[in-house]
């Protein structure tokens, strides 16, 4: 065995107790328009401070924004990851968790990896279905729920097109008919493309969103490494946000460079697609920034050979200036290691001000930063179509006083009357927050 993997199991054999080099800057310093960017700070331990998941004690919660009060919306659901609301108000809620990747698991990386992933609370099997929830009374709570579709692949994305819904599994974009308010559907489905999956699939989550007239939709497509220390070839298609033809399920790359995007949205005043970006780690606990941004048409966003722009991250082999040269700057940083993922404008929102223009964003919270970072949901003000302000804590507390997750935000949406939902795939709870009475 070679000495750098002795000692990396030395390390972390006992417990994966939280080791590297910690922070030397704020959260708040590689935040929005202008982040600041230290010298990437390699060690050959790489930094790991997991928060355990516990999840949430009885009685417990988030703690809600001044003005704001939160309540769960729905409890006792298994791993939930993302959130739509369909046409007549039902969320539909992906129950779900990375597939099986074998290649994904081999070798020392692989090794810590997998025990970072269950200390965290993601080493849970899949339950691969998708639930409905249904708050017939508005009370700000859902009476029922169904088993609206079941034996999918890590489902992640939908998005509802007429009468077309379109989920997204690890590996395939599919096609359902939905009827509106019918609560669970048995038709098979309709293959629209297969998606980059395979047994070595490091980003499983695969995210779709609609265009506005419904020809198009936009699907995430995360990168298959932290900076392609698997090999080029095996990014194909990846990193990436894609552009496929409804009617014919013809694609193309729209954007590409984008480490691990997830979270889609469309900015209500500028029309513009933006998207929310997990960036690369083990450089140190204050790089890299992750970042919401808008998605230029054929716009190159560094990964894996630059980030934040023009950076280069020497790690990577070969070099391709070339490309460098072209790699756009994202719009705002949302801090490093936040694991931002789930995004939403305020369009229909009903919370009060200062909530009331601009983006939610889900932090699921760190593991390659010490001390924490994320864990929590905020809020970018936006004007004009352009992030405008710092942001603001929406929901916090989902870290108790030893530093252990009762929760980890995910997916958040708006619902019909109005409020915030949160997936939350550690308490297992979907959260509701709404203007304080």
């Amino acid at each position: 065995m070679r000495k750098p993997q002795l000692i990396l199991i030395i390390a972390l054999a006992g417990g994966l107790a939280a080791c590297g080099e910690t922070s030397s800057l704020q959260v708040s310093d590689g935040t929005g328009p202008s982040p600041k960017l230290p010298e990437p700070n390699k060690t050959l331990i790489p930094t790991v401070n997991i928060a355990p998941a516990i999840g949430w004690p009885q009685g417990k919660k988030p703690v809600a924004a001044a003005g704001t009060q939160v309540a769960a919306f729905a409890e006792n659901l298994e791993h939930p990851r993302w959130l739509y609301v369909l046409p007549n108000g039902d969320v539909l809620v992906a129950e779900t968790n990375a597939p099986s990747k074998s290649d994904d698991s081999n070798g020392i990386r692989g090794w810590i990896m997998g025990k970072v992933m269950g200390r965290a609370g993601a080493g849970v099997p899949s339950p691969n279905r998708i639930t409905l929830l249904r708050d017939k009374d508005h009370d700000g709570v859902a009476e029922t729920r169904t088993v609206f579709l079941e034996n999918l692949n890590s489902p992640f994305g939908m998005t509802l097109v007429g009468k077309d819904l379109y989920v997204a599994d690890t590996d395939r974009l599919l096609r359902f008919h939905y009827e509106n308010g019918e609560t669970a559907i048995k038709s098979q489905p309709i293959k629209v493309v297969d998606l980059p999956g395979g047994t070595r699939n490091h980003h499983w989550t695969k995210n779709v969103i609609a265009s506005k007239d419904g020809s198009k939709l936009y699907v995430t497509v995360g990168s298959n490494s932290n900076v392609g220390e698997n090999g080029m070839d095996q990014e194909e298609g990846r990193a990436a946000i894609w552009e496929v033809d409804r009617a014919t399920g013809n694609h193309r790359i729209f954007a590409s460079g984008i480490r691990n995007p997830n979270g889609l949205a469309w900015e209500p005043q500028s029309g513009a697609l933006w998207t929310a970006v997990n960036e690369r780690d083990e450089i140190g606990s204050d790089l890299v920034p992750d970042y919401i941004t808008s998605v230029k048409d054929g716009g190159f966003y560094g990964w894996p050979y630059s980030y934040y722009g023009q950076h280069v991250d020497v790690r990577v082999e070969p070099q391709n200036p070339d490309l460098v040269a072209k790699a756009i700057a994202p719009d705002y940083a949302v801090g490093p290691h936040t694991a931002s993922l789930g995004l939403t404008f305020a369009e229909g929102s009903k919370l009060p001000a200062p909530f009331t223009q601009g983006a939610f964003i889900g932090q699921h919270g760190s593991w390659n930063r010490k001390p924490h970072s994320g864990y929590k949901v905020i809020f970018v003000p936006f004007s004009a179509g352009k992030p405008s302000g710092q942001p603001l804590d929406v929901l916090t507390g989902f870290l108790n006083d030893e530093g252990k997750a009762m929760g980890r935000p995910v997916g958040v949406v708006i619902d019909q009357q109005g409020g915030l939902l949160v997936a939350d795939d550690v308490g297992n709870k979907v959260w509701r927050v709404s203007a304080a009475k």
